[in-house]
């Protein structure tokens, strides 16, 4: 087999270059991404044909791969990520694959292509998140307008000297959501203890809205391509009105304003989640689609 390696911090030098000469588009394709979540997904990776391939094994579910990456011989790069598959589960499935790979590298003689609705991101204009004009926001904008009028709050943008407390509102969310009775819950506890754990090397950008001094939200995110950010994480007390639509707004305004889009990343199918990202309008999605090899 193919030399696989799990995936380390060390490792994100070469990431960050094969991503940077191959910007992606869809949510997943970021070092902080993969890292901050491998714990569920337990990535695996390797080069070659000048890309890079990488294979996840999650906990509640079935190994898959993501599409290659990098500016090298996709076609050829596909086949082999098909055959480690093979190999590896007895069965070739590759996730999150976007239209224009499909039209230009795989060969639907040989795959089967399914929409992948659940893990398509939400993608919006930042102009839209950061001034929430018009009718169709006019609801945010009263959420926002009246969380201002009502506290006293100060924005940070995020620090090491604000992580514990970043991780502390994270304890008490889960405290509140009863993170220890969902699974899911739970590995993004996990998650987001290890992107802020290993902020200096990760390098993404967060804010914090502080209310009498205690951090009560947080969002964190960083560049995908040159024109677009993608949203990691964002969390708030959910006693306390208006707080999300304030940290989604001031986190844009503050971090994302020289970009023209902000990637929401996915709803998972949940209703809820769906609900909560249709509210905001997005200008489109980023549509997945999973390939299956034909036997």
């Amino acid at each position: 087999m193919q030399n696989l390696k799990a995936l380390i911090l060390e490792d994100k030098v070469i990431f960050d270059e094969i991503l940077r000469a191959d910007p992606p588009r869809a949510s997943e394709y970021t070092f902080t991404n993969l890292f901050m979540w491998r714990r569920k997904y337990h990535p695996t990776w390797t080069t070659a044909h000048g890309c890079l391939l990488i294979i996840m094994n999650p906990l509640d579910g079935e190994p898959f791969g993501l599409f290659p990456s990098g500016l090298g011989d996709k076609r050829s790069a596909l086949k082999l990520l098909s055959e480690l598959l093979l190999e590896f589960s007895g069965r070739s499935l590759i996730c999150r694959v976007l239209s224009d790979a499909i039209d230009k590298f795989v060969d639907t003689s040989e795959f089967q292509v399914a929409y992948d609705r659940d893990n398509s991101d939400y993608v919006y204009l930042s102009d839209d998140l950061m001034q929430l004009r018009g009718n169709k926001y006019h609801r945010k904008k009263n959420h926002l307008n009246r969380f201002k009028k009502s506290w006293n709050f100060e924005y940070r943008y995020l620090d090491i000297s604000l992580i514990d407390e970043v991780l502390q509102l994270q304890e008490d969310w889960c405290e509140i959501k009863d993170c220890a009775d969902s699974p899911d819950l739970l590995h993004e506890d996990q998650a987001v203890y290890e992107a802020l754990k290993n902020y200096r090397v990760l390098g993404f950008k967060g804010g914090a809205i502080l209310i009498n001094g205690k951090v009560e939200a947080f969002s964190f995110g960083e560049l995908l391509n040159p024109e677009t950010a993608v949203i990691h994480i964002e969390k708030a007390n959910p006693e306390i009105p208006g707080l999300y639509t304030a940290i989604n707004q001031m986190f844009a305004m503050r971090s994302w304003s020289d970009v023209k889009y902000i990637n929401r990343e996915q709803d998972l199918g949940l209703e809820g989640l769906k609900k909560a990202k249709e509210s905001y309008y997005p200008d489109h999605l980023v549509e997945k689609y999973v390939l299956k090899r034909k036997t």
